[in-house]
């Protein structure tokens, strides 16, 4: 889930598997796999960097190592 903003301010949540397009003219605009559109406060880029980071968190992406050392025993 990733949290986005309404153009009028309102914020929500969003399950970003179901995204299926953000493109930007020029607000960005999210449509869903069911056809459903969003138009949001964020930049195409920010929406990608929470998808991004969501898809990390759940393991559908790789995460990145945050210069944690880890005890190799």
């Amino acid at each position: 889930m990733i949290n986005v903003t309404r153009l009028n301010g309102k914020a929500f949540v969003l399950n970003a598997v179901f995204i299926e397009v953000v493109e930007t003219f020029p607000d960005t605009t999210i449509t869903l796999t069911n056809g459903r559109k969003y138009v949001v406060k964020e930049s195409e880029d920010i929406v990608m960097q929470r998808v991004k980071e969501f898809y990390q968190s759940v393991s559908l992406l790789g995460h990145q190592h945050m210069g944690e050392d880890e005890d190799e025993e």
